[in-house]
């Protein structure tokens, strides 16, 4: 990754900022600058933006990260995979922890297309005229569960356009520290990128007025275990069934950490490791110590439905919880309650 700074002059005054990035950066086009400033590469002062049309200040410094070039064609890799169905039009598969859905920077194989190339060979007719599967949402490299991939374009459209109405069941399940307050409810915070850390995410709410991408997660907890203090009643984790109504990126762990319930393991937006709970005994250290050596967000897409965009069939698939996850709450079980 290379990274360049650009200090704006008195001639640069009011322009957009992916048309400076542009001139100054000379082989860049406008297009590459903004869509470059909407993935968060680009940061004024230090601050990160994604506002393509913000006006360029004179004497800020415009600091722009160029991620490494793209291979052309992801190589089809024999990679076994988890298929739940499958048809001349889609493909639905429970993805494990620790698989990219897409080749980029740290993951250019192993990845979710790389298995897919590899698993349809022959049998992608094509999307924009090119051979490969069409990923019409993802889940990030070290959540579990349900996804769907289109195999024509016929059914890509159709997938792209269920996703865009919302007309999509999705169901994950979540370990949280603590558990949010009330149990069930409904979270609808707009999202947007972080200000202060490009590569995270955050619930954006401007004094000028100005906010996020809208974002509506339906939460319930299902379970909760132990008790973060005695005497209080509030529980040391949670079981949560999260229902998505949006698809923003990074959306339940946000929404979660947001209420106060983030994930456990989450290394992005978990407050800390592990839980805080209040009791001793086997029962205890065991539960401590499995929250606190879990390593990944405890996260798993447990429910996805919709009606085949081809033959209109009704389609509703589940995925069972990993073991690692079945194994965090049975150990969480053991934590002591009052009586």
């Amino acid at each position: 990754m290379e990274k360049f700074t650009f200090t704006a002059r008195p001639q640069d005054a009011g322009l957009r900022l992916d048309s400076f990035l542009a001139e100054q950066a000379g082989a860049l086009s406008r297009s590459r600058a903004k869509a470059l400033i909407k993935e968060g590469a680009v940061s004024i002062d230090g601050a990160a933006t994604d506002d393509p049309r913000k006006a360029v200040i004179v004497g800020s410094v415009y600091t722009l990260e160029m991620p490494d070039p793209v291979p052309a064609v992801p190589q089809p890799e024999d990679i076994p995979l988890d298929i739940l169905f499958e048809d001349e039009h889609l493909i639905i598969l429970n993805k494990a922890s620790g698989m990219a859905v897409h080749p980029a920077p740290g993951n250019w194989d192993g990845t979710l297309v790389n298995a897919l190339l590899f698993h349809c060979e022959g049998k992608l007719p094509g999307i924009g005229g090119v051979e490969r599967p069409g990923i019409v949402h993802r889940l990030d490299k070290l959540t579990t569960g349900v996804m769907v991939a289109a195999k024509t374009e016929v059914a890509h459209t159709g997938l792209s356009a269920l996703f865009a109405e919302h007309d999509i069941e999705r169901a994950y399940l979540a370990v949280t520290r603590g558990a949010p307050r009330p149990l069930s409810g409904t979270v609808d915070e707009p999202i947007a990128r972080s200000t202060g850390d490009r590569k995270k995410m955050a619930v954006v709410r401007n004094p000028d007025g100005t906010a996020g991408r809208p974002a509506i997660t339906h939460y319930k907890a299902l379970q909760t275990f132990g008790l973060r203090d005695r005497g209080t009643g509030l529980p040391a984790a949670a079981l949560i069934e999260c229902r998505l109504e949006t698809g923003r990126t990074h959306q339940i762990r946000v929404h979660m950490s947001h209420i106060g319930a983030s994930l456990i393991g989450d290394p992005v937006y978990g407050r800390s490791k592990g839980i805080t709970a209040w009791g001793s005994g086997d029962g205890y250290d065991a539960a401590k110590a499995a929250a606190r050596s879990f390593e990944r967000q405890a996260l798993h897409a447990g429910v996805l439905g919709f009606i085949h965009p081809v033959t209109k069939a009704a389609l509703r698939f589940e995925a069972p919880l990993p073991d690692d996850m079945s194994g965090l709450i049975a150990a969480l079980r053991r934590l002591p309650t009052e009586d």
